[in-house]
């Protein structure tokens, strides 16, 4: 079975249809390349959701996959482990300042979910506020922080507490906090809801709030973190530490990770208050801290820096009446349309291309900071392409 449609057909027939999917399968890869089933090569301009932002199957990542399957695979958190505390001890180093502690878990969303708990443990409180086109995740308490209703709606009543406001706007947050108020939770910039950056002073606005009004502050790193911004976290370019940073995707270099960075002001996290049977298991531990080592050694964080930069100034030379703007950060771009993304991503992949929508008019992309300079320029030009096929 290694062609497109026998793998779809099966795929198709045991698969629980939850996913709307595409008509590819994808069966190998490599950097900023994927290859489907009948050999067909397209660059990956989605990273798998943003996960593989050191690029698929980097020699290193697997190699230390490899080399840790032979030694242990499984050791749950009531122990503790080399691999672990090797792994633990990275990740604080590049953390913001002031987070020194870790949660280990397996998703983004498991992350939000952890930090969802541990403000209102530390708190005493119990409602959030979130912020309108915010996502956060699809399990129930994450869930509950998203903003689409159509997500929303099949599974209400959700976790009571929950409000939401403008994005980037201070005052609204302001006004929506009482004394029931537990945390803020953010994006540092909007995925799903536009690839849409925090304005200047937004977040350092939220951190002063935060403490003028005994709140705690919760940043979604999911998407935004390990490069993807041109910084390791998006919050450096804001100079803004959180109490709670929620990590996923990109963090095991491919497989299944979630993390929480947590801060002093985080309290009460004794014994039996949350847990996870396969957070921090030795083979992803071995995983995280070989992409971590990655992106240090070949200066990748520079590098989406310098590649986001090159491909949003090719995007901007595009002259198309359907494109309203083209905005992002680092390797976290959204070119908002004058029509609806999904003729325009059908048209992108039949050029050679992977894309993401962000909402009903934004072509999200978010490539691998390993992608180069020519397969920007093949990228740009599938783009043109897709959007003046999809346009007449």
């Amino acid at each position: 079975m290694n062609s497109n449609q026998a793998i779809i057909d099966v795929e198709s027939q045991f698969t629980s249809g939850v996913y709307g999917k595409r008509e590819v399968a994808i069966v190998r890869g490599e950097g900023a390349i994927v290859w489907d089933g009948d050999g067909n090569e397209l660059i990956d301009c989605s990273s798998g959701y943003g996960v593989a932002n050191v690029g698929h199957c980097h020699p290193h990542v697997v190699r230390a996959i490899v080399e840790q399957s032979t030694v242990l695979l499984a050791a749950a958190e009531f122990v503790y482990n080399d691999t672990r505390a090797q792994f633990e001890e990275k990740l604080v180093s590049i953390l913001p300042d002031g987070l020194d502690k870790v949660y280990l878990c397996n998703s983004g969303a498991e992350a939000n979910e952890a930090a969802i708990k541990f403000a209102r443990l530390s708190s005493g409180k119990t409602d959030f506020i979130a912020t309108v086109k915010g996502f956060h995740g699809r399990t129930m308490g994450s869930l509950s922080a998203t903003w689409n209703k159509d997500y929303k709606k099949d599974f209400e009543p959700l976790i009571p507490g929950f409000s939401h406001v403008p994005y980037n706007n201070l005052e609204k947050m302001e006004n929506a906090i009482t004394e029931n108020t537990a945390a803020i939770i953010v994006e540092a910039v909007q995925g799903e809801g536009g690839v849409k950056p925090s304005a200047d002073g937004y977040l350092a606005g939220l951190r002063q709030l935060c403490d003028d009004k005994g709140v705690l502050l919760i940043v979604d790193e999911v998407q935004t973190g390990f490069g993807r911004t041109g910084k390791w976290f998006a919050v450096e370019h804001y100079g803004v530490t959180p109490d709670l940073l929620c990590m996923g995707k990109s963090l095991g270099g491919g497989v299944p990770m979630g993390a929480v960075g947590i801060g002093s002001a985080i309290q009460n996290l004794g014994p039996g208050k949350h847990g996870s049977t396969f957070g921090g298991n030795p083979l992803i531990c071995a995983a995280a801290l070989a992409n971590i080592e990655a992106f240090q050694a070949e200066g990748l964080i520079e590098q989406a820096a310098e590649r986001g930069d090159y491909l949003m100034s090719k995007l901007r030379q595009i002259e198309h009446p359907m494109i309203r703007e083209v905005r992002g950060l680092g390797l976290m771009v959204g070119i908002d349309l004058k029509m609806r993304v999904g003729p325009v991503l059908r048209a992108l992949q039949a050029n050679g291309v992977i894309g993401m929508p962000a909402g009903k008019t934004v072509l999200r992309l978010l490539p691998p900071a390993v992608i180069t300079e020519e397969q920007i320029d093949f990228v740009v030009d599938a783009i043109e392409k897709a959007i003046l096929t999809s346009s007449t």
